[in-house]
C-alpha cells in the first residue's frame, strides 16, 4: 500500500471516529412542554381524553427533521405517546370544536422516538395532513379524515402530533382505543369487575398482592399500573389485582393511572422472606377533592425545586394535560412549629406559585389554575416527632374547583 492511499485511510478513518464521537456527544433535547415531542404527554390506557391545545408550538421546533413536512405551520400543537402493553391495533378519534386538526403518527424500532424525530430518524407513519372538516380518526373506514389503525406489538410506542392553525386554546377531545389480538377493546372492560393480572415468574416465592380500590365505595377499579421491583426492573399491566414475585428485601415503587381518578404513587417496602400486600386507594375527580403530593421538594427555606421535584412535576402535567375539564387550585404548606408567621405564609405561597409557573411555563393554561399558600395553618401533624411527620407537613395539595 502506498504512502498516499495509507494517508487517505487513516484520514478517512479518523474522520469516522470523530464525526462518530460528536454524534454521540450531542446533548439530548429537553423540555417538559406539551407543544414539544420531548414534553409529550403519557396516555396510559385507552379512553376518552378532553386535552387543550396551548397556544403556541412550544421551546422547539420539532419538524425541522422533515423537509417534507415543512408545509405544516407548527403553530399551535399538542404531543401525546401511546404505549402498546399487548400486542393490537390502535385506533382512535380527534375532534376540536372549530377549525381543523392537522395529525401525524410517529414510531422509531430502535431509538427513543422524539430523538428520531430530531433527528430525522423516526418514520411517519400516518399522517392527515388537510382534512376536510374538524374530525380526524384512524379507523377501518378511510377517507381524506381517515386513514387505517395502527397495528402495534406489545412495548411498541407511538407519537402523536395534533396541530391547529385555530388561534387561541381550543379543547381537543381525543378517544383513544386499543383492540388486542384475543378482540377485546381495553376500553370495553368494565371497571366495576376484577381483573387479576397475575406477574409471577416464581411462585415458590413470596408474593406481593396489589389491590386497586375506589377509596369512597371500596369497588375494584381497572387502572393501568407501572410497578418497578427490587432490581429495578419495570412491568406494566392493566388490571385491578396484580400478583408479584418478590427475589429478595428492599423498595418496590407502583404508578397507577385510571380515567375519572387522580394519579397514585407510593414507594413500599417489601420482605423477601414474607408475604406482603398493598391497597392503592384511588380518589375519584370532583369538585372540592384534593391529593396530597409531598415529593415536589424545595430547597429549605426557598421556593427553588430540588431536583427530585422533576418526576413528580412531570406527572401532575401530564395529569392535567389529559384532563382539560377541570380547574384546579395548587396549595402550598411549610412545616414550622408555633403560629402562623408571615415569613410562612409567604414561603408557602411562593412555593405554589412556583409550582403553577412550572405547569403554565410547559402547557397548561393558566385559566384553569390559581395558587394559594397556607403557612403552617394546616399541618398533617400537630407536633411532627419524625422526618416523615414533617415531610407530610411540608407539602403540596392540588384541589379540584
Amino acid at each position: 500500500m502506498s504512502q498516499a492511499i495509507m494517508m487517505n485511510f487513516l484520514f478517512v478513518t479518523l474522520f469516522v471516529f470523530i464525526s462518530t464521537f460528536v454524534w454521540a456527544q450531542t446533548p439530548k433535547i429537553v423540555s417538559d412542554n406539551i407543544a414539544d415531542c420531548a414534553g409529550a404527554t403519557a396516555i396510559l390506557t385507552a379512553g376518552k381524553y378532553s386535552l387543550q391545545f396551548t397556544g403556541e408550538n412550544g421551546n422547539i421546533n420539532d419538524l425541522d427533521a422533515y423537509p417534507s413536512l415543512k408545509s405544516i405551520n407548527e403553530k399551535n400543537s399538542i404531543w401525546c405517546s401511546y404505549t402498546a402493553q399487548s400486542d393490537g391495533r390502535l385506533s382512535l378519534e380527534a375532534f376540536i370544536p372549530d377549525g381543523k386538526i392537522q395529525f401525524i403518527a410517529f414510531q422509531n424500532e430502535s431509538d427513543d422516538v422524539c430523538e428520531g424525530i430530531y433527528n430525522g430518524s423516526s418514520e411517519v407513519k400516518r399522517i392527515i395532513q388537510d382534512p376536510s372538516n374538524k374530525k380526524i380518526s384512524l379507523s377501518l373506514v378511510t377517507n381524506e379524515n381517515s386513514l387505517y389503525p395502527l397495528e402495534l406489538k406489545k412495548g411498541e410506542q407511538v407519537v402523536l402530533f395534533f396541530n391547529t392553525q385555530q388561534k387561541g386554546k381550543p379543547i381537543l377531545d381525543l378517544t383513544i382505543n386499543f383492540e388486542k389480538k384475543d378482540g377485546v377493546e381495553d376500553d370495553e372492560e368494565d371497571a366495576s369487575k376484577r381483573k387479576v393480572v397475575d406477574l409471577r415468574k416464581k411462585t415458590s416465592r413470596p408474593t406481593l398482592s396489589v389491590m386497586v380500590r375506589d377509596v369512597e365505595t371500596g369497588n375494584p377499579i381497572i387502572a393501568d399500573i407501572t410497578f418497578i421491583d427490587v432490581k429495578l426492573v419495570p412491568h406494566k399491566a392493566s388490571g385491578s389485582d396484580f400478583y408479584f414475585s418478590i427475589d429478595k428485601t428492599g423498595k418496590v415503587s407502583l404508578k397507577c393511572d385510571a380515567p375519572g381518578y387522580f394519579f397514585y404513587d407510593k414507594v413500599e417496602q417489601v420482605s423477601g422472606s414474607s408475604e406482603s400486600e398493598m391497597v392503592v386507594w384511588m380518589q375519584p375527580l370532583g369538585v372540592g377533592k384534593s391529593i396530597k403530593i409531598d415529593e415536589i421538594e424545595f430547597k429549605p427555606g426557598t421556593s427553588e425545586f430540588m431536583p427530585s421535584a422533576d418526576e413528580k412535576l412531570k406527572r401532575l402535567k401530564d395529569f392535567l394535560a389529559l384532563n382539560a375539564g377541570i380547574k384546579v387550585e395548587i396549595q402550598g404548606h411549610v412545616n414550622a412549629t408555633g403560629d402562623n408567621t408571615n415569613d410562612s405564609q409567604k414561603l408557602s405561597e411562593a412555593r405554589a406559585k412556583r409550582v403553577m409557573n412550572y405547569l403554565i411555563a410547559n402547557g397548561i393554561s393558566k385559566d384553569r389554575l390559581t395558587s394559594v399558600g397556607f403557612g403552617n395553618s394546616k399541618p398533617v401533624y400537630e407536633k411532627p416527632k419524625f422526618p416523615y411527620e414533617e415531610q407530610a407537613n411540608r407539602r403540596v395539595e392540588v384541589k379540584v374547583l
